[in-house]
């Protein structure tokens, strides 16, 4: 049986085994999939033992991300703008491969899931790290008029905006509603939202919020009180896993019926 596992620390509350096995009994697949704790120190050789001893994919979450894509021999274009990996496997050659699906999956999510539109539209990305950083070339990708960067920090706005062409600004220097905001920053697990202007969204923006939780986070109770809707990056979680999936095995989950089984746990 073919050997998966997902790295992280703290790796505990990952939900990445039941989804993978999820995918693997919907398509026929003999996967087994696992969760290992990183190491801080001995992470690279975690990796290399685990592909050693027949390992065939990795998913990698925080905080090793760039490590990750520091070990790889072979990079998709996505990843190497990203400067992170989330998805590890070895080429038939040896080379250690490293792709990053955190932009499909959330693009997916937005577009066949949520039934909203990027191009054309005005796009506010909040964050300059590195999870914004996975997702601007899928955003970008989808011809939005415009995609500005906001972050509390402005440098790392402005050093993001200009690696991907696009714009940045200060949370002060922001004006007018946007038609979709994009949180990606972790605002909602500390509960405390940057600085957001009331006139960024009205009863014609969209918001997601690439993080998730039980209820509606912080930030779309925000986008709730100023006539806004939206939704939380639960439907991220399973279409990233999905294109992770679909690297390793060649076949591409349904993931409907599983997001929505995840929503109704969430819920419960």
């Amino acid at each position: 049986m073919d050997q998966y596992a997902v790295f992280g620390n703290p790796i505990a509350h990952s939900q990445s085994p039941n989804i993978h096995m999820h995918f693997a009994k919907e398509t026929q697949q003999a996967i087994n999939y696992t969760r290992i704790l990183g190491d801080d120190v001995e992470f690279e050789n975690q990796v290399r033992e685990f592909f050693a001893k027949g390992g065939k994919g990795l998913n990698v979450t925080s905080p090793f991300k760039e490590r990750a894509f520091a070990m790889c021999d072979v990079l998709s274009e996505r990843a190497e703008l990203a400067g992170a990996v989330n998805t590890l496997m070895i080429k038939e050659n040896g080379e250690l491969f490293g792709d990053t699906t955190d932009g499909v999956g959330m693009v997916t999510d937005i577009i066949n899931n949520n039934q909203q539109s990027l191009k054309g539209k005005r796009v506010l990305v909040i964050g300059a790290g590195g999870a914004v950083q996975g997702i601007l070339k899928n955003v970008l990708d989808e011809s939005p008029l415009s995609v500005t960067i906001a972050n509390r920090t402005v440098s790392k706005a402005e050093a993001l905006a200009e690696k991907f062409s696009c714009l940045a600004s200060s949370f002060e220097d922001l004006e007018g509603a946007f038609d979709i905001i994009i949180n990606g920053t972790t605002a909602s697990r500390s509960s405390s939202l940057p600085p957001l202007k009331d006139e960024l969204a009205n009863e014609s923006t969209w918001c997601y919020d690439m993080t998730y939780g039980k209820g509606r986070t912080i930030f779309l109770q925000w986008a709730d009180d100023h006539g806004a809707t939206g939704t939380d990056g639960l439907g991220m979680l399973v279409g990233q896993a999905a294109e992770s999936f679909s690297i390793w095995r060649n076949v591409q989950p349904d993931t409907a019926s599983l997001l929505a089984s995840m929503r109704q746990q969430l819920e419960a």
